[in-house]
């Protein structure tokens, strides 16, 4: 651990692990941190982020082993804590990453310094903190100024789902990070954050996580931000942080276009990357060539570009990362088949939305798309799928007809329960496929 001394005379303690490039500042989220004892007690995360680049992570004011006489906890002397460690590395360009409360603090830094900041990483968090604790179950947090051993009981539960036993060690790290009386005085200053103005402003290529076990309102707070943040990129994983560290860490190093030694030993190794169940979603855009030699490169482009856009934002809102664009159509993954089912009709209502909604042009030249979904356990390497799970929902895609979603009786089955509508459209003859395969039509205009 180092210090780096704020401006306005507060001594924050900061440590770095790893030697790749490049370097990652963590934001922790408030507030209990001590980032110390977080490395020395064996965090998998921390290591496997120091395996693949240059992390540092500060305690901020009033927290770990920074000052703790402090007083005033607003977005402003937050922000000195980030500052001052950024300034004593001498750090001219590096990745900010948000986790939690410290997601507006990152959001604020990186607008006011576009410069700085190469990449914005944002990590189960919300624009306005204010909203983690309008829920029921937060309003326990006002034992913060009565029974303190109880709420951080409650608050091991509520994260780590541990009861009393197995909490001892968690409860004993919150007590470390932070005392009763700062907790009090952070949690009030947290709570004045909102960055929702500033979403729009976001310069840089930026990542939002979100994990399903975290936090309801974070999957809400997830989609509405990667809506919001021009080009965003969003990855909901399963389960807790802990939980799916490969493909959470396998994100990031999307997002920075470097490779990981997870994938970099692979592919040394001649081997391929299992990914697990996903949902597979293609589309394809319907008469994409004939519109292509009647409309002419520009103004056909001007058609591409605009079918590329609100895919993309759609494909963000509902969890989908896209993992390529074939000029007419996409190939996307899902982690949920029931967010994939939403996406394919959601993509559908849009294009005709788009030509047949209130106020649209008559001439403007339509959009038509057909998208196929598939479900299983696809093969990854290098950003990319592959299989006879990514194949079949392509085949499915190239069956189905102008406007209509199809998919395997496998998606079907996944969804079962979910309030689609599927038409069976009996069995079909895919190409490339012995066997023929039961297809069903999910509907999307009722």
């Amino acid at each position: 651990m180092q210090y780096a001394t704020t401006r306005d005379g507060v001594r924050i303690a900061f440590g770095t692990a790893g030697k790749g490039s490049p370097l990652i500042v963590r934001v922790p989220s408030l507030p209990f941190v001590h980032s110390q004892l977080e490395w020395s007690q064996g965090s998998e995360f921390f290591d496997q982020l120091a395996e693949n680049w240059t992390v540092v992570q500060y305690d901020p004011r009033g927290t770990g082993l920074s000052d703790r006489d402090v007083h005033e906890f607003s977005m402003q002397k937050r922000l000195l804590d980030l500052e001052a460690v950024a300034g004593k590395l001498g750090l001219e360009r590096f990745v900010l990453h948000g986790i939690g409360w410290g997601g507006p603090i990152a959001v604020t830094y990186a607008v006011q310094n576009p410069d700085r900041v190469s990449h914005l990483i944002l990590d189960d968090t919300q624009a306005r903190t204010e909203d983690f604790f309008n829920v029921p179950q937060m309003r326990a947090l006002d034992q913060l100024t009565t029974d303190w051993d109880a709420f951080l009981e409650y608050l091991a539960f509520m994260i780590y789902g541990v009861g009393r036993e197995a909490a001892r060690p968690v409860v004993e790290f919150f007590r470390a990070g932070v005392t009763q009386e700062k907790a009090t005085l952070i949690s009030a200053g947290a709570r004045q954050d909102d960055v929702n103005e500033l979403l729009p402003a976001i310069s840089m290529p930026t990542l939002v996580l979100s994990h399903s076990a975290v936090s309801k309102q974070y999957l809400e707070a997830a989609r509405d931000m990667a809506a919001r943040i021009p080009d965003a990129r969003l990855v909901m994983l399963d389960g807790l942080p802990t939980a799916d560290l490969a493909k959470l860490i396998g994100a990031i190093g999307d997002l920075l276009g470097t490779e990981t030694r997870a994938a970099e030993r692979a592919r040394s190794e001649g081997r391929r990357e299992e990914s697990g169940v996903r949902t597979i979603l293609f589309t394809d855009m319907v008469e994409h060539t004939p519109m292509m030699h009647r409309l002419g490169d520009k103004a056909g482009r001007d058609v591409l570009r605009e079918h590329e856009n609100l895919t993309r934002d759609i494909l963000r809102v509902h969890g989908g990362s896209e993992v390529k664009s074939m000029g007419d159509g996409f190939m996307a993954s899902f982690a949920s088949p029931a967010g994939a089912v939403e996406c394919a009709i959601t993509l559908q209502r849009a294009f005709e939305e788009l030509h047949h909604g209130p106020g649209a042009d008559p001439d403007k030249e339509p959009i038509h798309i057909r998208i196929g979904l598939n479900a299983s356990e696809p093969i990854e390497e290098g950003g990319d799928l592959f299989g006879a799970t990514v194949i079949m929902a392509s085949r499915i895609a190239a069956h189905a007809n102008t406007g209509e979603i199809l998919a395997s009786d496998v998606v079907r089955g996944l969804c079962s329960g979910k309030g689609f509508l599927f038409a069976d459209r009996g069995e079909n003859v895919l190409r490339g496929f012995e066997d023929a395969v039961r297809l069903f039509e999910i509907s999307w205009q009722q």
